[in-house]
């Protein structure tokens, strides 16, 4: 708004709203800042002590000219005020979210901080408005007012850079404190006392409220004072007061919880505010009708926006009372627990804490059962809030709690649940995001089978998620129809379930709870596997697998960019879980392993992490990289089975020679055999041979090994436990290029080539062919690939009887000789071929 006639705030101002209109009084030095005409205690006796500088005027010395462009600051609604035009255009600046719908004549200007006088601050910081001591002190008492001195979680970086400004331009802290720290007046010491004994704690929604209702009979300023020292007393979520006084009601609200958004139940009575602190005045004398109306709402409007549902653990392992302490300690190193819930008859019936596991070890009661030792059953549920969980475990001085819901275990939330939650970075939901891109990357029939597995998956108590490669290259914009699902719950029996629904039929792995879902002729297939976590006996043993939570099975996972799930469950479809910083990775272009024993307990993630480096052009980081160093001998130790399966992997990639030579480069190739080497020289001939072939693996693995040796092709073959018929391919490129110097000679006769090469295998050939560097090898191999061994006299051994010779080994002889001279132009007809052999047994 380049011109203002006049600048309002609201009555009963505070010091918020007196410094507003101070500062935007400097800001439009022309137009008439109208005083409220009520002010609050410290802003009254701010104006009584340093009022005279400030150009305030009084409401009934307004000029009698029409205001016809008006600033409010600190409100949204146009006070009664003389002088006002009868529709004059109206710009709102105030702190608070807007809370009403705007005309056309009506503008408004916030922001999410803390005070309003911060907003017009940061103006006057922008056009370097000149600034007095007495104008900068206002200012920051303003601010510090209407921010609790900057503690209210309202308060923001803008809050304190502003007043950072301010004290740069000499604001007094000595003043601030003087007016931020008065004591109460005597009608407010008199209010105060009759709150303390009327206010009541209730649990709504699982938090705590401090409500209170009183009636008065004069006018009591600065309840909000009140309300603070009440918060301080009691320490509620929330508090709300209700102070009758003559006619009217004030309404006084503060919240400390995201879950109360205070300003909601302001507007239901006409006030307004921000989240965590607001107020209304409510024109009414029935006290009771309004307790009611407010507990109604509160009950409406509190609902836990984080509970213990969103952050618990499912697939409990639980204690029997009879189970000796020993076995709990092994229990607790087995898996990393601080506890267990301890259960008879599927009843809880205590809890058993590491610290009380430790101490009957220190006092040798090993034997002894757990039962001696655990503590009274305490449980949440997954409906309770978080700071109804955070309430027991500080009480109890427990770090994990187990959650029943309806007398059953269904789940575990510990102390580092929390510290994940509150450490985690503050990001908006952005579930619509991700069921766009779902809606873009999935054909329709598949997403509909997807969303009709989560809603059977709900409906049978499970939750399901999207998981791994397909929601990492959704992330990157990757085509990946490899859908792999994971169920929090049975997913054998989801599976199972879903055929009987929709047809189709099952294959499944009782081990390790997988299932696939068939049908559609084949056509399609879902993946489920059952939410599971993983123990490994020794570095590089195949893993114990158990039932677990969503979180701990991205836990067993091997790199932050695959630890990431989509969640489908109806009220949470689309919300993307990433508890260890994926999509950051990938935003940064960082393979980064999960934990510091990952590749011991897996040495095959070593190659799985070169692989992803090389597909996506992203960077192993030097933590990663150090661990693979350390871990690399491990290796060798890895089946042959686990390590062909990986080099596949590597051979389906785009160009499987950069990912080679990155693991001769970290030390990984040679733990593998030896002497394979990945240089220039392969990189030249892998690209020969997809330019010339499919490749397939072992056609690559044939141009990997055809430097070697016979005695190290057999040792590699052996090692990757290859076929009989793949380990002679091996070999057989060996010996094809040991006989390259025999085919690197010009005009030899095609009966000589097919002699030489027709042993050998297609496969070894098309090898040889790409990696000999004779071209006059490769053109022999040519050749009899395409033309020479298909080539075939007439005469069988039928026309040799007929021709009157006696089978035996001369037949073998004479059919070859034919082949030799067919192959070498010098017969061209059956006829020549009959005059050939008779000639043959003349001469015999």
């Amino acid at each position: 708004m380049r011109l203002v006639d006049a600048i309002l705030t609201h009555e009963n101002a505070d010091l918020d709203a007196l410094a507003s209109l101070a500062a935007a009084k400097k800001l439009y030095p022309n137009a008439v800042a109208l005083a409220p005409r009520r002010l609050n205690r410290n802003g009254r006796d701010f104006l009584t002590l340093y009022g005279e500088p400030f150009d305030f005027t009084p409401q009934d010395q307004a000029p009698r000219r029409r205001f016809k462009r008006v600033l409010l600051v600190d409100t949204q609604t146009l006070p009664s005020a003389r002088g006002i035009a009868d529709a004059p255009t109206i710009h709102i600046v105030d702190h608070h979210p807007l809370a009403r719908a705007l005309d056309e004549h009506t503008t408004f200007s916030g922001g999410d901080v803390g005070a309003t006088t911060t907003l017009l601050v940061e103006a006057l910081r922008e056009r370097n408005v000149a600034l007095t001591r007495l104008e900068a002190t206002l200012f920051a008492l303003g601010i510090y007012e209407d921010t609790g001195s900057l503690t209210y979680s309202s308060t923001t970086a803008r809050d304190l850079q502003a007043v950072a400004y301010l004290v740069e331009h000499g604001a007094s802290f000595d003043l601030i404190g003087e007016f931020l720290r008065q004591p109460l007046a005597a009608d407010q010491r008199a209010l105060y006392n009759q709150l303390l004994r009327r206010v009541t704690l209730q649990e709504i929604g699982g938090q705590t409220i401090l409500l209170g209702a009183v009636r008065v009979q004069d006018y009591v300023q600065e309840i909000s004072t009140l309300a603070h020292q009440l918060m301080t007393l009691y320490d509620p979520n929330a508090l709300f007061l209700l102070v009758q006084m003559r006619n009217e009601i004030q309404l006084v609200a503060r919240s400390k919880s995201e879950a109360i958004d205070v300003a909601d139940i302001a507007r239901a009575f006409g006030g307004g505010g921000h989240p965590t602190a607001a107020a209304a005045l409510i024109h009414s004398r029935g006290l009771k009708t309004q307790q009611k109306k407010l507990l109604q709402l509160l009950a409406e409007h509190i609902k836990p926006r984080t509970t213990v549902h969103d952050i618990m653990s499912y697939g409990v392992r639980v204690l029997a009372p009879s189970d000796t302490i020993a076995h709990a300690a092994e229990q607790a190193r087995r898996w990393g627990h601080e506890g267990f819930p301890v259960v008879a008859k599927k009843k809880l019936v205590g809890v058993l804490t590491r610290r009380e596991i430790d101490r009957a070890l220190h006092h040798k009661l090993q034997k002894q059962p757990v039962a001696r030792f655990m503590s009274e059953p305490l449980s949440v549920t997954p409906t309770d809030s978080i700071e109804q969980l955070q309430r027991v475990m500080m009480e109890h001085s427990l770090g994990q709690l187990p959650v029943v819901e309806q007398g059953n275990i269904v789940g575990i939330v510990t102390r580092t649940d929390l510290l994940k939650l509150y450490s985690e970075t503050a990001r908006p939901a952005r579930n619509a995001e991700f069921v766009a891109r779902l809606e873009r990357a999935l054909p329709r029939d598949v997403l509909l089978l997807v969303r009709n597995a989560a809603r059977l998956a709900r409906e049978l108590g499970f939750s399901t998620y999207l998981v791994g490669g397909f929601v990492r290259d959704l992330i990157i914009g990757q085509a990946n129809l490899d859908i792999d699902i994971v169920v929090e719950g049975d997913a054998i029996q989801l599976a199972q379930r879903l055929a009987d629904q929709y047809g189709g039929r099952v294959h499944t792995h009782a081990r390790f709870g997988t299932a696939k879902w068939i049908f559609q002729d084949e056509k399609l297939h879902l993946d489920f596997a059952t939410a599971r976590t993983e123990f490994y006996e020794y570095p590089s043993a195949l893993p114990d697998v158990e039932r677990s939570s969503i979180k701990l099975d991205l836990h067993r996972r091997d790199f932050t960019i695959n630890a990431l799930a989509l969640c489908l469950d109806p009220e949470r479809y689309g919300a993307l879980l990433d508890p260890y910083g994926g999509e950051f990775d990938l935003q940064r272009g960082i393979i980064r392993v999960l934990h510091n024993l990952s590749f011991i307990e897996d040495p095959t993630r070593i190659l799985r992490a070169v692989r992803f480096e090389q597909r996506f052009g992203f960077t192993i980081e030097a933590r990663t990289a150090q661990l693979i160093d350390d871990a690399r001998n491990l290796l060798e130790k890895v089946s042959g089975q686990r390590l062909r399966n990986e080099l596949e992997l590597f051979f389906n990639e785009a160009e499987p020679e950069r990912a080679l030579a990155r693991l001769q480069e970290l030390g990984v190739l040679e733990k593998i055999q030896a002497s394979l080497q990945a240089d220039a020289w392969l990189a030249q001939k892998f690209s020969q041979l997809r330019a010339g072939y499919t490749p397939t693996p072992v056609l690559y693995l044939g141009v990997l090994a055809y430097r070697l040796r016979t005695s190290e092709a057999r040792a590699l073959a052996k090692r990757l436990k290859l076929t009989n018929g793949e380990s002679e391919i091996l070999v057989q490129v060996v010996t094809l290029r040991l006989l390259e110097r025999q085919l690197n000679t010009a005009n030899l006769a095609p009966s000589r080539v097919v002699e030489l090469l027709e042993r050998f295998d297609d496969a070894a050939l098309a090898v040889f062919a790409i990696a000999s560097e004779s071209e006059q090898a490769a053109s022999y191999v040519d050749r009899y690939r395409a033309e020479w061994r298909a080539v075939q006299s007439d005469l069988t051994g039928s026309d040799l009887k007929k021709l009157g010779l006696t089978p035996g080994p001369r037949f073998k002889e004479i059919l070859q000789a034919l082949r030799a001279q067919r192959l070498d132009g010098k017969i061209a007809s059956r006829t020549e071929e009959e005059y050939f052999v008779r000639a043959l047994l003349e001469g015999d």
